[in-house]
């Protein structure tokens, strides 16, 4: 039987980011691609100005329509959520969830040691109350202290394990930490309470807006495909960094318009 897979994320209709890049990539592993939209914008937020329609309100409802139908899930991922969204996404896990059914978390609220425009350290609160339920969890360093109380320092060697550390007693299951440079290395660590261990590709040195969500994308469909960690986080990896390469060929601006991942789906589809 096909697997499926129910994202819950926003629906930015220009720039290659959410849902925009989580239907498309998922689909392309064979996985049937269920998209909650938690809002719906004209462009994701790095353009100058944008349109902002706001499903809150009718989250619930619309997964209470899919009583009637087949409702079952292998993986529910989230996304980028507004504030206030968290407890609705919650009851959501609650009511859908199975004992097959993993649960794959992407925070998505914050870079660079700061939350990003609109967030503020309430939504923060709410966010981590997702880090029990999750499977897997997917952070940024930035996410990762906000989420454990830990000060975004740099110059702290032990930061990484530290606050996977944190999220494991948090509740986690697993942590996948992204986006770490070490030297001319961008590297993911994961860990858990019985494995870890890095991979990483050379660092680009380019700027991009929604790799967070072409890694995480391609990262459920692996596990849902029923990869074992490392061999899933290696595929995501390498996917998503030939997407970067593609469109640093294309001399596309990626802060705007998002990774070419189009050019590099071919990966995914190899056995």
């Amino acid at each position: 039987m096909q697997k499926r897979i129910l994202t819950i994320q926003d629906y930015s209709a220009m720039g290659r980011c959410s849902l925009t890049v989580a239907l498309p990539i998922i689909s392309s592993m064979e996985i049937e691609c269920v998209g909650l939209p938690t809002a719906i914008l004209s462009n994701h937020t790095a353009f100058p100005s944008w349109e902002f329609v706001d499903l809150t309100s009718h989250m619930l409802d619309f997964v209470n329509k899919w009583d009637n139908f087949n409702n079952s899930f292998d993986m529910i991922y989230t996304g980028y959520l507004a504030k206030g969204q968290a407890d609705v996404v919650l009851k959501i896990i609650s009511k859908l969830r199975e004992n097959k059914t993993k649960i794959l978390i992407d925070p998505a609220f914050a870079d660079g040691g700061k939350l990003y425009p609109g967030f503020d350290l309430n939504h923060v609160q709410d966010m981590k109350k997702l880090v029990c339920v999750s499977n897997y969890l997917v952070p940024n360093l930035s996410e990762a202290c906000f989420l454990t109380d830990t000060e975004y320092d740099l110059s702290n060697e032990n930061i990484h394990d530290e606050v996977c550390n944190k999220l494991l007693q948090m509740g986690a299951k697993n942590v996948i930490l992204t986006g770490i440079k070490k030297g001319d290395q961008v590297v993911c660590l994961f860990k858990n309470n019985d494995e870890q261990f890095t991979y990483g590709s050379h660092n680009l040195n380019k700027k991009f807006h929604g790799t967070g969500d072409v890694f995480a994308s391609a990262l459920a469909g692996c596990i849902t495909n029923g990869l074992n960690n490392l061999d899933a986080i290696k595929k995501a990896h390498d996917f998503t960094t030939l997407a970067m390469e593609k469109t640093i060929e294309d001399k596309v601006d990626g802060i705007l318009y998002g990774p070419e991942f189009e050019k590099a789906l071919y990966l995914l589809n190899r056995k």
